[in-house]
């Protein structure tokens, strides 16, 4: 029996995020270039999105490039911004006919200009999309959303518009990138390491965390359902005790 035959269809995770690690690794160790590895991953991530929609999931958040990223060797920097954006453009008439809505989160003034207007256009292309949301973190981290943060929080102070000891918990997830957004549920991340890499802090206090030594391009459909079925095997508390769910 297959992890999709035993997952439950009526438990679903509202929302997962996904840390894609690994295509490097990967690709080095059967001889090829790290861009090789990128490049087979920009599959994996199609696939896992067609899945994700089709087992009704509502968000889909992949960490696909960090604003650490940009200290790569500028090739690899480049590759992987040409990689990211001529796959969103290709996938987005199947993004649409599947009706799936894209959105990104990020610090996208560091992004080239060509690929700030060429993501833009896929957005508002697919922006009737009513079924699962694929969000890409792009050019993300989260210490840089939190202190956006705060900028935009003490600015509301310093005009007037909010005093500071109205400011509660909501009040700093309403200005979060991921506002429109259910917190995660489900954070996976492939590649054997077992941190969350200054992705989603805030985000994923509560979210159950699920980590695979399987490189991002060797997920898979099943690798998604096992992620999922471990996450349905867990007693979510939220701080309570057992006999108070």
């Amino acid at each position: 029996m297959t992890f999709a035959d035993q997952i439950d269809k009526k438990r679903m995770p509202k929302h997962i995020a996904i840390i894609m690690d690994g295509n490097g690794r990967w690709a080095k160790e059967r001889g090829h270039e790290r861009s090789y590895g990128h490049a087979q991953g920009v599959d994996v991530v199609r696939k896992i999105t067609d899945a994700s929609s089709r087992l009704g999931i509502q968000y889909l958040t992949l960490y696909a490039f960090s604003t650490e990223n940009w200290n790569r060797p500028q090739e690899e920097v480049n590759i992987l911004m040409s990689l990211i954006v001529s796959a969103i453009e290709r996938e987005t008439p199947d993004l649409i006919k599947n009706n799936v809505r894209l959105s990104t989160i990020g610090d996208f003034q560091r992004m080239p200009a060509d690929v700030q207007e060429r993501l833009a256009k896929c957005i508002r292309d697919t922006s009737a999309g009513t079924g699962l949301t694929l969000n890409l973190a792009l050019s993300y981290s989260s210490r840089w959303e939190l202190v956006d943060v705060v900028k935009k929080i003490a600015k509301q102070v310093q005009q007037g518009d909010i005093e500071v000891d109205e400011i509660t918990e909501s009040t700093i997830t309403d200005a979060l990138s991921t506002a429109s957004m259910p917190d995660p549920d489900l954070l996976i991340r492939t590649g054997g390491e077992v941190r969350i890499s200054n992705f989603l802090l805030w985000q994923l206090s509560y979210a159950e965390l699920y980590f695979t030594a399987e490189y991002w391009p060797d997920f898979n459909e099943e690798s998604l359902y096992k992620a999922i079925y471990d996450y349905q095997s867990r007693e979510r508390r939220f701080g309570k005790i057992s006999e108070q769910l």
